[in-house]
């Protein structure tokens, strides 16, 4: 049978068969990695979005020019007067800046702090919230208007109570729960009651006694915050109550208005999160009526946006119930119109529609999951065309009306280089190239994508940056770096330069990137097998990439690390413990280490509650398997951690030391999910300190001392 010739084999029989040239580029010092770090590519042209549907704009020389997509040319681009008024908070009052310049308006005078002011807008109010209370003002008058008057510590009214910030609305909304109508004549808002969450302490060591922090955090099975959804007339009035029982376990995602103000559309799932309903709420009675309907056997995502088509002609959303992202159109009422795209493979992001062409463009993971591309379809459903190009993955910028885009394209071994492309994807000019003489300049180790198969015959992607001049016959280290989450991929074919990883493949240390059947290259498909046992999958898929990597000439199984933080640090102390008969060193960064620890929402959506799936709970649980560690496992992790606290790390450390296993632990004190300044810089040289002691076997070199 043919044995196939490792990459790094490969690459020395052709070394051999180079001119002198070619071997003599330069390698990268440590200076230019760590100290000055270097740029090895071109500057690409400063593209900066679309003046109109033929003229982007593009900063020459400090300056912006309109640049015509058919003729080249260009002029000098100024542009159009600011219309639109800003609000900002300072020394915890709001201030307006009008667009023309004049001194800012301060329109609060008040010692309580105002939060998340919010223009309405046609610009005559401003809605903000103060001590957990909805509050508008008029602009003119500067007439204040208060909505409600229960606000406490409990009670939040505009104002996201903390697991909806984090898990339903987003870090973006920065806990804003409050949305105006299109018509500036309403507001929506969340009322949060938080009365029956439990509150988490987190210690802080500052000063001479300390204090506590304290946060209500429902962790998984505990009481979540009852949340109504009201509706109120921007000059005040009775607040109009949505039709629902706020004593539900349930949960509110974010609302839409349509188009023309006369309905909310809500977003409603149970606690089990394997149901979705849009109502449409009318405004004036709270009233409610199901728009759309969804039902999934392991759990549903929340929609992050809703397209509606004008005239009332219908509206598109993104789902995955057939086990893939695709497009569907549905009447106003709800009925189904059509399913827009469909087959084994995943839309991403709906651009834009031109109503006009009844054109509809959006990105996907059609031609392979590691890359993105753009194509256009029509609203009756047409097979979709392909309007990007070559072994890339695309970063797109449309035109207004979809005529033309820029595209930024690459892969791992190419650098980006830029297009301009009409929407019959035919390229009209190359615009920039990052690969330049500097590049070529060096000695660079290439990044291989690679696949491998799972245990039970899933096909998964893994990339490995093997190290300089391997040497036939000698063994060498692997560190394996993940994340790992459902749907949060690490493997993309788009180019990622990576000057450490660099300075590691002169090292001798083999680089490698694993993803798993719950990343998102199989789709909704692909993660339904996590649901009740999130992590057994992920880490057995990690074993059998690992396992796999140790058959490939040059690999030391005896030195298989594993890094990653977050979820990836729930991943790594995994490896170590589930996984010990495969991975030999670890370190864990603020890691979940039992799901029991962590959020309701997120938890419960892979795992359901606790008390009804006990076996689950147990077998995904570092803790669990911490008798079977036996590598070297460092544990790190921020004492004021707010999001995955602490306590998750304290746990797995007071185990290991009764069950007598040695491993490393080290905190951040007063430090967050993750840090920066000079504890990331301890934080990274503490690594490369554990890369080298255990991986490489050598002393940390003293160049790294001093930097940061």
């Amino acid at each position: 049978m043919h044995k196939s010739i490792p990459a790094w084999t490969a690459g020395l029989c052709l070394l051999a068969a180079l001119p002198t040239s070619a071997q003599e580029k330069k390698m990268l010092s440590f200076d230019q990695i760590f100290t000055r770090p270097v740029s090895i590519t071109e500057q690409l042209p400063g593209i900066r979005g679309w003046a109109d549907k033929t003229h982007y704009i593009e900063m020459r020389n400090g300056k912006q020019v309109a640049v015509d997509v058919k003729t080249g040319s260009d002029a000098p681009y100024t542009p159009p007067p600011a219309t639109g008024s800003t609000v900002n908070v300072k020394d915890n009052d709001i201030y307006l800046q009008r667009p023309d310049g004049s001194a800012p308006i301060r329109l609060t005078t008040t010692e309580a702090e105002e939060k998340n002011p919010t223009l309405s807008p046609d610009e005559k109010y401003v809605a903000f919230t103060r001590n957990n209370n909805l509050y508008a003002i008029e602009v003119a008058s500067q007439k204040e208007i208060q909505y409600t008057t229960d606000g406490t510590d409990v009670i939040y009214n505009g104002w996201a109570s903390w697991v909806y910030y984090e898990e339903i609305l987003g870090r973006p909304s920065r806990y804003r729960a409050f949305w105006w109508s299109p018509d500036s004549r309403k507001i929506a808002f969340m009322r949060f009651d938080d009365t029956r969450v439990p509150v988490f302490p987190i210690y802080s060591e500052k000063g001479q006694h300390g204090y506590l922090e304290n946060t209500r955090y429902p962790k998984a099975g505990d009481p979540n915050p009852e949340v109504r959804l009201g509706v109120v007339p921007v000059d005040g009035g009775k607040i109009t109550w949505a039709d629902f029982n706020e004593k539900d376990d349930q949960y509110f995602g974010q609302p839409f208005w349509t188009p023309d103000g006369s309905a909310l559309w809500a977003q409603w799932m149970p606690r089990d999160q394997n149901q979705l309903f849009i109502y449409a709420i009318d405004s004036n009675t709270g009233a409610k009526k199901v728009v759309y309907e969804e039902q999934q056997k392991t759990w549903i995502d929340w929609f992050t946006d809703i397209y509606f088509l004008q005239n009332g002609k219908g509206f598109i959303v993104k789902s995955d119930k057939t086990g893939w992202d695709h497009l569907y159109l549905h009447n106003m009422d709800g009925s189904l119109n059509k399913q827009l795209t469909s087959g084994n493979w995943r839309v991403k992001d709906m651009l834009q529609i031109n109503e006009k062409k009844g054109t509809i463009y959006f990105t996907a993971r059609k031609e392979a999951s590691t890359r993105y591309d753009l194509y256009k379809t029509d609203l009756k459903g047409s097979a979709p065309q392909r309007l990007t190009f070559g072994d890339f993955s695309h970063n797109v910028m449309l035109a207004p009306e979809g005529d033309w885009f820029i595209t930024s394209y690459s892969n791992l071994n190419t650098p980006t280089r830029i297009a301009l492309v009409s929407d019959k994807g035919k390229v009209a000019r190359e615009l920039g190239n990052a690969r330049g003489a500097t590049y070529d300049s060096y000695r660079l180790a290439p990044t291989e994508l690679k696949t491998y198969t799972t245990r039970d015959g899933l096909v998964l992607p893994i990339t490995i940056q093997w190290p300089f001049d391997m040497q036939a016959g000698k063994k060498y280290p692997v560190l394996i770096s993940i994340y790992g989450g459902p749907d949060a991929g690490s493997i993309y074919d788009t180019w990622k330069p990576n000057l450490s990883g660099q300075w590691f493949a002169q090292e001798g240390l083999i680089q490698v990137v694993i993803d798993n059947r719950a990343a998102g290259h199989l789709g909704k498909m692909g993660m339904n097998y996590i649901h009740r046992q999130l992590g057994k999958y992920e880490i057995e898929d990690y074993m059998d990439a690992a396992r796999w990597l140790a058959t490939q000439p040059g690999v030391d199984a005896s030195r298989m690390g594993i890094t990653g933080g977050s979820y990836g640090g729930y991943m790594s102390a995994m490896a170590l413990t589930y996984g010990a008969e495969v991975f030999t060193h670890g370190i864990a960064n603020f890691s979940v280490t039992d799901w029991q620890l962590y959020d309701s929402h997120y938890t419960e959506r892979y795992m359901d509650l606790p008390k009804d799936n006990r076996e689950g709970y147990k077998i995904t649980s570092v803790i669990t398997h911490a008798d079977k560690l036996k590598g070297l496992l460092r544990i790190v992790h921020g004492t004021m951690d707010d999001n995955v606290h602490l306590q998750n790390s304290i746990q797995l450390v007071d185990k290991l030391e009764d069950l007598g296993k040695h491993f490393e632990f080290m905190v951040y004190p007063g430090e967050r999910h993750g840090w920066g300044g000079p504890k990331a810089t301890h934080s990274r040289n503490e690594n490369y300190r554990f890369y080298y002691q255990n991986l490489l076997q050598k002393p940390l070199p003293k160049l790294f001392q001093g930097t940061n």
